[in-house]
C-alpha cells in the first residue's frame, strides 16, 4: 500500500470504494470519470435545510489523502538518482511490480542494489514514449534531471490519462508523496501539500515519538483478532454485531495487553463473542492453561502431615 495525497484535475479519477453515491463505469477506476450524487431530504417539495453548524467547514486546497493498493500491479519509474530510489522503497514496501528505466551510467549505489538483488525490473537506456504503451501501468513516477523531457513525459501521460508523479514539479503532479512513519501495519503520512518537504519530515518525527513503540504489533493483534472473528461469524447479517464487539475489545485493552495477547487469549476471548461481553484482560489470562494448571498446582490438600492442637 503505498501513502499518497491526491490532487484533482478538471475529472475525478478515483474511486472511494464504499461511498454510496459515487458511480464509475471503467474497468480501472483511476480512469474513471465518477459522477456524484447529491441527495436532501424534502419536506413539502422543497428541499430540507439544516443548521450550518451541524456540517464540517469546508478548507478548500488540500489534497485526498489515501492508502492506494498497487500490490502486484505495475509501476513505471523514470530515473536512477537519489529521488528515485527513495521512490522505488515505497512502491516495493507495497508490493508493487517496479520496471526502472534509465541508462546504468545514471543509477546511484542502492538503485544498482535493488537491481543486482532482482527487486526491480532495469531497462537499460533512456525513456521512450513506447515505454507508456508497453503495460497497462498504475501509476508513472519521473524523476530525472531534465525539465524539459520530464515536461514531456508529463504531457504523454496525460494523453493517454495515466497518472503520473513528476518529482519536485508539484504543477505536474496528479498526487505527491508525503512523510511516512512505518511501524509493520500502521502507516502514518504527513503533507504539507507541497510547500514544505522537510517540514513534513520533522512534524512526522515528531507525531512517531508520541507513539507507543509497540502500536505495530498491536494492531496485527487487532487484525488477527478480527480474522478469527470473522471464521466464528461469517454471515454478512452479523457485520454489525461483529464491529461493535470489535470496538469494544479495542476500548477495553491497552496497547500493551494487546500486544501480549496470545493465541490463546484470542481463542478464549471469541468465546465471549456470542453473549457480547468483553472480560478484563486479567481474566482472560486467568483462562490461560498454564494459569489454570498453575492455580491447581496451589492448591493446599493438606498432604504435608501437619496437625495443629495435637
Amino acid at each position: 500500500m503505498v501513502t499518497l495525497e491526491w490532487r484533482f484535475r478538471s475529472r475525478l479519477l478515483f474511486h472511494p470504494s464504499r461511498h454510496r453515491h459515487v458511480f464509475f463505469s471503467a474497468a480501472n477506476p483511476f480512469r474513471a470519470s465518477i459522477t456524484i450524487v447529491a441527495t436532501a431530504k424534502t419536506h413539502g417539495g422543497m428541499a430540507e435545510s439544516r443548521p450550518q453548524e451541524k456540517y464540517p467547514a469546508i478548507q478548500g486546497g488540500g489534497s485526498l489523502m489515501i492508502a492506494w493498493q498497487v500490490k502486484g500491479k505495475p509501476v513505471l519509474v523514470i530515473g536512477g538518482g537519489e529521488v528515485a530510489a527513495g521512490r522505488i522503497v515505497h512502491l516495493l514496501n507495497a508490493d508493487a511490480v517496479v520496471t526502472v528505466i534509465c541508462p546504468s551510467s545514471g543509477l546511484n549505489a542502492e538503485v544498482s542494489y535493488r537491481v543486482a538483488q532482482k527487486q526491480v525490473t532495469h531497462v537499460d537506456r533512456i525513456f521512450l514514449p513506447s515505454d507508456l504503451d508497453d503495460k497497462d501501468w498504475s501509476m508513472v513516477l519521473v524523476a530525472i534531471d531534465d525539465p524539459a523531457a520530464s515536461t514531456q513525459i508529463w504531457k504523454l501521460c496525460k494523453q493517454k490519462r495515466l497518472v503520473a508523479n513528476i518529482a519536485d514539479v508539484p504543477p505536474e503532479c496528479d498526487f505527491y508523496f508525503g512523510s511516512v512513519h512505518r511501524d509493520g501495519p500502521l502507516q502514518i503520512m504527513v503533507s504539507t501539500n507541497g510547500k514544505g518537504p522537510r517540514l513534513a519530515s520533522m512534524i512526522r518525527r515528531f507525531i512517531a515519538k508520541q507513539l507507543p513503540s509497540n502500536a505495530g504489533r498491536a494492531i496485527e493483534a487487532i487484525g488477527e483478532l478480527r480474522v478469527k472473528l470473522r471464521q466464528v461469524a461469517p454471515k454478512p447479517e452479523e457485520g454489525p454485531k461483529r464491529m461493535s464487539w470489535m470496538k469494544d475489545v479495542s476500548d477495553r485493552y491497552s496497547w500493551e495487553e494487546m500486544c501480549e495477547m496470545t493465541d490463546e487469549d484470542m481463542t478464549n476471548l471469541l468465546t465471549f463473542y456470542e453473549p457480547n461481553r468483553v472480560p478484563s484482560f486479567h481474566d482472560l489470562r486467568g483462562m490461560r492453561a498454564s494459569a489454570i494448571e498453575a492455580a491447581k498446582a496451589d492448591v493446599f490438600d493438606g498432604s504435608f502431615g501437619f496437625s495443629v492442637g495435637a
